[in-house]
């Protein structure tokens, strides 16, 4: 007789054509509650266990692909709607987008899903997905493709399964062993592991056995209670870098209006009277550096002597050395060319450093194809931006070196610091001003925490609209200023911690545990 679990996956994989189409699509808007702001992570395992069992019900690749491609359909638009807010910053001109962004951009990442699920029937067809080696094989394909979406066509690691656990630095601290790769690979391996609980001819030490998928997660967990166990509180001696407090200033300038010329002027003079104002914590030491998001100043600041000059003035007012560090576009006239920056200025009024962002937002930043594509790019300005040279370490008077990251480099695991000199901090500034008053920002901050803890680094992060934040090595929240206000942030900078074997050794500590879980399906076969 079947249990109520066997029938119900026995239902799900009788349904065809539109029905089937439509429950995958909701189990992939289902799966969007596992990751921030909602963190409701069980509901993971309800969505990639019904995705599994209408998979089960395919009687060909075709049938599973496009079970897949629905339910990544539902999982990306869910996740992405906020997209639709940045079109609508020049809603004139970019506004008749909106239909078709979110949709397009989900189709196309709805992909990657598709080709997972292909792949699995084919795996299943030939006896290597059978019992506890099926959520496994489910587990090494969505990662497999997550790995993908995260590298071609200049990637787009946004949202990966492994941001579910950032709320809890506990869950995350494994990260710094295999990074968010390695994790997802965990976490999706756990959430599938109780799909086979609905086949009814599965025996029930089989049964049992598939459970043992949740064991890696829980010593995931483990191993995270010991290593911040071993971490030093916020105030303790030796948790902080000596003598260096830092001031982010989150303006929260409405970005369909910065550029104008009549708020242009009024933006840098809100700046700086946030960061003239006085600290809310008197007991800490004076500020070595004022940090302003992306784009903050709407100049080019190399042509604005005055500028430079209230910047010096305002560094002058901190302390001995102090440095003012903003976003900022910068140009080169000969031939003309414009980058998305970030400077450091002294109270002298000079720029004594300069990081140009490299990795590019396609369409935000620049047009691909623009010979062919008849649209602008989304910012202002008719010239693309240029790229950097990659990941550099910035060298800062009185400051450890940092690791600079403009808004979305911040992403990509593996490529936020320069291999060659190891910086003391990472540095994202930001503009989530695009993104509205939506998800976008969380999930945008969930995975620079991810970042901090795979590099061993902390990470200081200055946002136009929020939300800003300092984030020690752990990856743990120390402050944060909420999304959609404007003040400033007062903090010491926390300290860096010894190269992880993430920072050491990049994705080869991930591709070894990839290698033992495929290792494992084959001899399931065997």
């Amino acid at each position: 007789m079947l249990t109520a679990v066997e029938r119900l996956a026995a239902r799900l994989a009788a349904l065809t054509g539109w029905r089937r189409l439509l429950a995958a699509c909701g189990f992939g808007i289902l799966s969007v509650a596992a990751l921030p702001p909602f963190y409701l992570v069980p509901l993971l395992a309800v969505a990639f266990t019904g995705l599994l069992w209408l998979a089960q019900g395919a009687k060909s690749p075709c049938a599973a692909f496009a079970i897949g491609w629905a339910f990544g359909f539902g999982h990306y638009a869910a996740g992405l709607y906020w997209i639709t807010n940045a079109l609508l910053v020049d809603a004139a001109k970019f506004g008749w987008l909106v239909p078709f962004a979110v949709s397009g951009l989900s189709l196309f990442l709805g992909l990657f899903a598709a080709a997972a699920l292909a792949a699995l029937h084919q795996l299943r067809a030939r006896g290597f997905a059978q019992g506890w080696a099926g959520p496994l094989a489910f587990a090494l394909l969505w990662t497999a493709v997550e790995w993908l979406r995260g590298h071609i066509l200049t990637g787009f690691p946004w949202n990966q399964i492994a941001t579910v656990w950032a709320a809890l630095p506990v869950m995350t601290q494994s990260a710094a062993l295999f990074g968010a790769y390695g994790l997802t690979l965990l976490t999706v391996a756990a959430a599938a592991a109780f799909a086979p609980l609905g086949e009814p001819n599965l025996p029930s030490l089989a049964r049992r056995r598939t459970l043992l998928l949740l064991l890696p997660l829980a010593l995931c967990a483990f191993f995270g209670v010991w290593r911040i166990g071993g971490a030093l509180e916020a105030n303790s001696p030796g948790a902080n870098v000596p003598g260096v407090n830092l001031r982010l200033v989150q303006g929260n300038i409405d970005q369909r209006l910065k550029w104008q010329d009549d708020v242009r002027v009024e933006t840098a003079r809100k700046y700086l009277a946030l960061s003239a104002q006085p600290s809310a914590n008197p007991t800490m030491g004076p500020i070595n550096a004022v940090i302003w998001p992306e784009t903050a100043l709407p100049f080019f600041l190399a042509d604005e002597p005055e500028l430079r000059a209230a910047l010096g003035q305002l560094a002058g007012r901190l302390a001995p050395g102090a440095l003012v560090i903003t976003g900022t576009p910068r140009a080169e006239r000969a031939p003309y060319r414009i980058w998305n920056s970030v400077q450091a200025v002294d109270a002298r009024g000079e720029i004594v450093a300069t990081y140009d962002k490299f990795h590019l937002v396609p369409f935000g930043e620049y047009m691909p194809l623009r010979g062919l594509l008849p649209f602008d790019k989304i910012t202002a300005g008719a010239v693309d931006f240029s790229a950097g040279p990659g990941p550099q370490t910035m060298t800062l008077p009185g400051l450890p070196p940092a690791s600079p990251l403009v808004c979305y480099e911040v992403i990509f695991p593996g490529n936020v610091t320069d291999p060659r000199a190891r910086a003391g901090w990472l540095l994202n500034v930001t503009n989530d001003g695009w993104f509205g008053i939506s998800t976008g920002p969380h999930q945008h901050l969930a995975s620079a925490r991810l970042r901090a803890v795979e590099e061993g680094l902390p990470l200081v992060r200055a946002a136009n609209t929020g939300i800003s934040a300092i984030v020690d090595s752990y990856g743990r929240l120390r402050m944060s200023l909420a999304l959609g206000t404007s003040g400033v942030l007062d903090g010491a900078l926390p300290a860096a911690l010894a190269p992880t074997l993430y920072a050491r050794f990049g994705d080869f500590i991930f591709l070894m545990l990839f290698a033992a879980a495929l290792a494992g399906c084959v001899l399931r076969r065997r």
